[in-house]
């Protein structure tokens, strides 16, 4: 038997994102219904068990499982419903505008769910040793630094004694410290870039607290074992490619690979949302709509955040304006932006003149001072001084541009 639902906004995904734009939606009097697959709202922050979480959001230091909690306290006083332990196999979008979804569920069987609008918070999942092409046996003991991190945290079991982790991102430092502080070995960290990929204070508090070796510009020639990890090979790099002459040899029983995150929007992309070439996620105006009419996207599905409370903080924004399109708030006609010398990419991609944006970018150099410049295509119409930009970190700033057709972000390094 099918049981049909009726909804004012769907949201896929109880993470961070999916609980912060809920409570907006739910707290404007919207009927809400957050939808999950795993058994527990709060996505990836249940495996986070160290602290560091929730100082803008809350105010106060969480660890992932307590800043879970409490924003799903909020979604749930705000009146919003979760509907856990269900997938999403299915979205249409009606003639009417509306939309459809298909949800499968052990618990609750098979449910068509109609909206007036979709938030996609579906977050983000790990790169793999197989997006890298490591050469080597495929031995067991070869782990993504998340799904070790759940093994360990979740389950209790420990994924190795002797442990090489490949990519410095913070996952795989986060892991580094923890592993270490289970009595397991860390001989190194490996990062194929001339520079960390994780926080700054990762760097210090995970590795450098606990004499763990980083090893920039290095590159993982082999992984070997019969049939499980034995050991693992790597060797500096030389004009891009391994110096085959300076081989270092780690014995170890697992590897961990943090090398990035891709937002996951599989079923954005299977019903035509235009996507992102350089983040992975999609497309959005200052609003969080995508290219299709009704479908917003937020947090680590639309570009991969740092940090928790600024997936929070932007998921807020997108739920306030899912509620203002409801309430049928005409929207200001919205101008491309771009992202060009030393930025990697900016979000949104469009903005309304007069309103106050959150831009977001990523940097692509290390500066202890530099200069970002908005430009319209006539001179240089706002600047801001920055210190101290990194690859690892987000920049944010608030601005409101005004009678302007397009805008162009650059950093320079002063």
């Amino acid at each position: 038997m099918i049981n049909y639902i009726y909804r004012d906004v769907a949201i896929i995904g109880a993470g961070a994102a999916g609980l912060f734009a809920g409570t907006e939606t739910a707290s404007a009097g919207l009927s809400t219904l957050i939808i999950d697959r795993e058994q527990y709202a709060g996505g990836i922050l249940n495996q986070c068990i160290h602290n560091g979480f929730g100082v803008h959001s809350f105010k106060k230091e969480l660890t992932g499982p307590e800043f879970a909690a409490e924003a799903e306290i909020l979604a749930r006083k705000a009146g919003a419903e979760l509907r856990l332990a269900s997938a999403v196999n299915k979205i249409t979008r009606q003639d009417d505008g509306t939309f459809q979804l298909e949800l499968l569920s052990g618990r609750y069987g098979v449910s068509v769910l109609e909206c007036k609008a979709v938030i996609f918070a579906t977050g983000c999942r790990e790169r793999n040793r197989g997006n890298l092409a490591i050469p080597g046996n495929r031995p067991a003991g070869v782990w993504s630094a998340g799904t070790a991190q759940k093994l360990l945290n979740c389950d209790g079991l420990l994924p190795g004694k002797k442990v090489v982790i490949v990519g410095s991102g913070d996952i795989g430092l986060i892991m580094a410290r923890r592993l270490s502080w289970c009595g397991a070995e860390v001989p190194a960290v490996i990062e194929i870039l001339p520079r960390p990929s994780g926080l700054v204070r990762n760097i210090a508090q995970c590795l450098e607290d606990f004499n763990i070796p980083l090893l920039l510009s290095h590159t993982v020639t082999k992984i070997a074992g019969k049939d499980h990890v034995e050991f693992l090979e790597c060797a500096p790099l030389a004009d891009g490619k391994p110096d085959l002459n300076k081989v270092l040899r780690f014995e170890c029983d697992a590897v961990l690979f943090s090398v990035g995150l891709v937002p996951s929007v599989e079923l954005l992309e299977s019903i035509g949302a235009e996507l992102d070439p350089v983040t992975g996620g999609a497309v959005t105006d200052s609003n969080g709509e995508t290219s299709i009419p009704g479908i917003f996207c937020a947090g680590n599905a639309l570009h991969v955040h740092d940090l928790v409370d600024f997936v929070a903080e932007e998921a807020a924004e997108t739920g306030k304006a899912v509620v203002r399109k409801l309430n049928g708030t005409a929207s200001l006609p919205q101008i491309p932006c771009r992202a060009g010398k030393n930025l990697r990419y900016v979000s949104p991609h469009k903005f309304a003149c007069g309103e106050e944006i959150h831009f977001r970018f990523r940097p692509v150099i290390c500066a202890d001072k530099a200069l970002l410049s908005a430009n319209d295509g006539n001179g240089i119409i706002q600047s801001w001084k920055l210190n101290f930009v990194n690859p690892a970190e987000m920049i944010q700033i608030a601005f409101t541009p005004e009678n302007c057709s397009e805008l162009l972000f650059e950093l320079e390094e002063i």
